[in-house]
């Protein structure tokens, strides 16, 4: 996933930056970026955006008009997970001191911001907004989605020996010194995929990682990205690694020196 570069803005000195990956969002764009400025006063916005067909770019240049929004336009439908490793890279380069990932369609609230910050803020490396934990709930999901999601979890908890409850989970405050000892470019997954890779290397790595109870809101504009497609990638992900933590080398993503 490497070869791509973050733009040469003004270093931030720490603070947080939230990154608003977005395809076709623009219904719901607007009130995310609104929730995030409001709940967050001293947090800015980066908004990087595949080429959505739907207009979702244009309307982010307008909402960049806001002194704490930027925008980074993307050629086309690059994935989840290079528009993440790109956002983490600008927030390293930038001198951010945490990273905000979540979604823009509304799923996430962004009234539950301010509490994974501050779990960020206490001293946890990585944070995640966990649907199933004591006190986490999902709302609107059909039955289907929810066993997906269940099985999906148990699955990775299992084959990489792992103690988080939501790796799936794409809701996260990542500490940016904690970012700088990953080796992005090793990581090869999207979707699904990229979360539990990431939040996988890193409780390999000895990272500390709180697991924040949250309310998963389903989409009630556009459609959702989860394809039978993405579910085979994670679930092809998680049985590779498995087999590479069992007989092999273990994750690659982690930097000479990181693991635990």
């Amino acid at each position: 996933m490497g070869g791509m570069q973050p733009p040469d803005d003004p270093p931030a000195r720490g603070g947080v930056l939230v990154l608003l990956p977005t395809y076709n969002e623009r219904a719901t764009l607007p009130g995310t970026v609104a929730g995030v400025l409001h709940h967050l006063p001293l947090a800015q916005i980066l908004i990087i955006d595949d080429g959505s067909p739907d207009g979702t770019g244009r309307i982010a240049d307008q909402l960049a008009d806001h002194p704490r929004v930027s925008v980074h336009h993307r050629a086309g439908k690059l994935g989840l997970g290079t528009a993440y490793v790109w956002g983490f890279q600008a927030a390293i380069d930038r001198g951010y001191d945490y990273v905000v990932a979540m979604d823009s369609d509304g799923s996430h609230l962004v009234s539950e911001l301010p509490a994974l910050v501050a779990a960020a803020e206490a001293g946890a490396g990585l944070v995640i907004g966990a649907r199933w934990v004591p006190g986490g709930k999902i709302v609107n999901w059909p039955w289907y989605r929810r066993w997906i999601s269940r099985t999906g979890t148990a699955v990775a908890r299992i084959a990489l020996k792992s103690r988080l409850h939501d790796l799936t989970s794409g809701f996260r405050v990542l500490d940016t010194s904690w970012l700088r000892r990953l080796d992005t470019a090793a990581l090869d997954s999207q979707g699904y995929a990229f979360q539990v890779e990431t939040a996988w290397t890193l409780e390999r790595m000895g990272c500390p990682i709180t697991e924040v109870p949250i309310t998963f809101v389903e989409r009630v504009e556009g459609r959702s990205k989860m394809t039978p497609g993405i579910v085979w990638e994670a679930l092809r992900g998680v049985l590779r690694w498995g087999w590479r933590l069992r007989f092999g080398a273990g994750s690659s993503a982690t930097k000479r020196g990181g693991a635990a």
